[in-house]
């Protein structure tokens, strides 16, 4: 049997109910999300122990923590895909700044795992016009007109790595999306082998094999170790 999830909408106060899958309401194009995705076991397998949750501005502190003193990876405060090598030449609490007024702003820029209050996981996900250094970037440049969204990042707390918090990620990812009204979400993972993982940097966008088994398809390679893969959400039922 497949999980029970849960979820609250904020601006109905209505609470929802849905066996096997995680809905989330379609409030405008821009597919602003509900507060809060609990998964709640309707049997001991195949549940995720993670509950994976929309970054509003409320759940800023947990974010903070997960980031830490160093901004997940070198001060970027996931700031990379929007000013790229720059954010390495302002201070680190500049970023901080620029990505908690994007939080405040709104729609949520991304989803946070959770292992019940202590966040856990992080993924950028947004539509890929959101990001303009995507386009700068010769590996992951876009390859059609396609009005894509992306998971363009990740990031895993330590203790916590290899143990199914990017897929779940993930999972969550393709219904933010899908209900959002994306055609499709695009990811620019790493291809590497089980055996080449530990000596490969720069894995923040993900391992190809992980969005393979998520339905994830290449549509392009520009470079040899970088695939474009696309998720079809035509394909997901509501």
């Amino acid at each position: 049997m497949l999980p029970r999830v849960e979820f609250s909408d904020a601006r109905s106060r209505k609470r929802h109910v849905v066996q096997g899958a995680i809905r989330f309401p379609r409030d405008d194009a821009h597919g602003i999300l509900p507060r809060m995705i609990r998964s709640t076991p309707a049997s001991p397998r195949r549940v995720s122990p993670f509950d994976v949750r929309p970054l509003t501005a409320d759940l800023w502190p947990a974010l903070e923590d997960l980031f830490g003193k160093t901004g997940a990876c070198g001060g970027c405060w996931c700031m990379y895909w929007r000013i790229g090598i720059a954010y390495r030449n302002r201070p680190r609490e500049a970023n901080k700044a620029a990505f908690r007024h994007i939080v405040k702003q709104g729609p949520p820029p991304g989803l946070l795992a959770f292992d019940g209050d202590l966040a856990v996981g992080w993924c950028q996900v947004t539509p890929r016009d959101a990001l303009p250094q995507l386009d700068r970037a010769r590996a992951i440049k876009r390859v059609d007109d396609v009005p894509v969204w992306c998971v363009s990042c990740f990031y895993v707390r330590r203790g916590y790595r290899n143990r199914g918090v990017t897929s779940a990620l993930i999972r969550a990812a393709l219904e933010a999306a899908r209900c959002a009204g994306a055609p499709a979400l695009e990811a620019y993972p790493v291809d590497v082998t089980p055996a080449a993982r530990k000596s490969i940097s720069g894995l923040y966008t993900g391992v190809a094999s992980t969005f393979e088994r998520a339905g994830f398809r290449t549509v392009a390679r520009l470079v040899p170790h970088r695939p474009i893969m696309r998720h079809d959400l035509r394909s997901i039922r509501p």
